[in-house]
């Protein structure tokens, strides 16, 4: 396996029971996925990452785990999914998947045996106490929902400790068999042929008084111990972390290259939502100065939008409150501490700010994460409960159910978006590929060429300060060349000066161009190569 792959990779977020029902049952399926990576593969993603597909009561989209081994019938057998792994690899693909690691399902058969009595050996795999003051100084991160980190068991009168819903306890990671068994569950899918895991809710591993129980020493030592396993056993798997932290707090998660192998870069995505609502490149400037170096053998993973909420936790409460105003002002459109809204609604249905978020993304530092449906501008559905408004079915084509399942459409795990600005009839995979003037051509042409362009992934950032605050434009550069990438955040056009010099338009048919000034259009964007 290539080493550092991950540095220069695509990745594209797949919600499996949302991409296609082969079946009819009205959830997607693994046979579904193998049905529709001719076209994962024609959009140019290198890495395809599951969300999660355990056994579960899918109270929370399957990130309440009820076993750690299989995958919930819904979506087929081991078998349909080790078919799926090695079809993604035959066709030059990598594959990650969601490893949860901070927590079950209260219906996991480890919890329910920890529930049944006080002197079950299983009880010490989760966290219990008969204070439920302790470790006051924990934040509750889904606020809309729970008042509390603590829920009384009525079977043995004492509390559980849960970061998020109450259906999910969390793991006592103070257990050395918990660590353990974790190991175990890496292997059985790293076995299973799957390059590496998403690693979710990893600053919540550890608990201790005194502290906020995010980021501790102890977390670290477990992570380093989980890399240095995968290492040793399944060379070249990779391990991305969700640490929703500022840049300075996630240093410590790639260690010395011997920890996470990425790490979603959280505070520099509001920020692009912010520059681009104000009109003002400040923020994002700001944030990319306070990121630190990190080692050579790790990267970044930038994203627009995900299967949460787009998340304004890392903002001042003056800027939440105007991100609210500006991009949710329905209340609605909130939840817990974001907005849960897809990147096309947020962008008002504008093509053109669309494609210049886009842009952003794939000029910027980092290895881009693109969520299902966004490179065809899907829509949401804020009247569906929590998150699953951004978790609809994939829209593949005009006929019924868009093409996602043959299933009744009372049968659907999610109805599919049927209004007339986002609807399957009109915002399709099928009407856009026939359509070589359509959004998903422009998203994979900017995939196609971010991969050719070596200097973009970790190359230098060289801010073109001189412009006005509308531009958001610098330099990318190394010993492979020089890209210039131009963009006007306002609603006007803007005239820049751009260093002299030949360069070709390397999203335009590699035009010929000459350096001086250009005129972008509202919201327009150049990439331009150095000759």
């Amino acid at each position: 396996m290539a080493a550092n792959w991950h540095i220069n990779g695509i990745f594209y977020e797949l919600y499996l029971r949302a991409f296609a029902d082969s079946n009819g049952d009205g959830h997607g399926d693994f046979n579904g996925l193998q049905q529709k990576l001719d076209y994962l593969q024609w959009l140019g993603v290198d890495v395809i990452w599951l969300l999660p597909t355990y056994p579960s009561p899918l109270k929370d989209d399957g990130y309440d785990i009820a076993s750690y081994y299989g995958v919930h019938e819904q979506y087929g057998m081991m078998e349909d999914f080790k078919m799926a792994v090695d079809e993604i690899h035959r066709r030059g693909m990598r594959v990650i998947t969601d490893l949860v690691l901070n927590h079950t399902s209260d219906q996991h058969p480890w919890f329910k045996a920890a529930r049944s009595a006080k002197d079950n050996p299983m009880r010490n795999w989760y966290v219990w106490s008969n204070d439920p003051t302790r470790y006051s100084g924990t934040r509750v991160i889904f606020n809309d929902s729970e008042t509390s980190n603590w829920t009384l068991d009525e079977q043995t009168g004492e509390y559980y400790w849960h970061r998020f819903y109450k259906s999910q306890p969390d793991l006592n990671y103070d257990n050395p068999r918990v660590r353990v068994e974790m190991l175990n569950v890496a292997d059985f899918w790293l076995g299973m042929g799957i390059d590496g895991f998403r690693a979710d809710a990893v600053p919540y591993l550890f608990e201790r008084e005194g502290t906020n129980n995010e980021n501790l020493p102890e977390t670290h030592v477990f992570l380093k111990e989980l890399r240095a396993h995968m290492d040793r056993h399944f060379p070249g798997t990779i391990l991305l972390g969700e640490a929703n932290q500022w840049p300075q707090d996630l240093l410590p998660y790639f260690g010395d290259g011997d920890e996470f192998s990425l790490a979603f870069h959280f505070p520099v995505m509001p920020r692009l939502y912010k520059a681009l609502a104000q009109q003002d490149r400040s923020s994002v400037v700001e944030i990319l100065a306070e990121t630190p170096t990190i080692p050579e053998s790790c990267q970044w993973a930038t994203f627009l939008r995900n299967h949460d909420e787009l998340t304004l936790e890392m903002v001042t409460e003056e800027d939440r409150q105007f991100m609210w105003d500006y991009y949710a002002p329905v209340r609605e459109m909130r939840i817990n501490m974001g907005i849960r809204r897809r990147l096309a609604p947020l962008m008002g249905n504008d093509r053109r700010k669309i494609e210049l978020m886009n842009s952003l993304l794939f000029t910027l530092p980092g290895a881009p994460v693109l969520y299902y449906g966004d490179e065809i501008g899907m829509g949401d559905n804020i009247a569906l409960f929590d998150r699953n408004g951004v978790r609809t079915p994939m829209q593949w084509d005009a006929t019924s159910n868009g093409g996602f399942s043959p299933a009744p459409s009372d049968k659907l795990y999610a109805p599919l978006i049927a209004d007339e600005a986002y609807g399957y009839s009109t915002v399709n995979v099928a009407a856009q590929m026939a359509d070589p003037n359509a959004l998903i051509h422009t998203i994979r042409q900017m995939v196609a060429t971010r991969k050719r362009l070596a200097m973009l992934p970790k190359g230098a950032l060289i801010w073109l300060d001189q412009h006005p605050q509308q531009s958001l434009s610098f330099i990318r550069e190394d010993a492979n060349g020089r890209v210039i990438a131009l963009h006007n955040l306002s609603d006007q056009p803007l005239t820049l000066t751009v260093p002299a010099g030949n360069y070709r338009d390397v999203l335009r048919d590699d035009e010929a161009v000459i350096g001086g000034e250009v005129t972008l259009p509202p919201y327009g964007y150049l990439w331009w190569l150095a000759q």
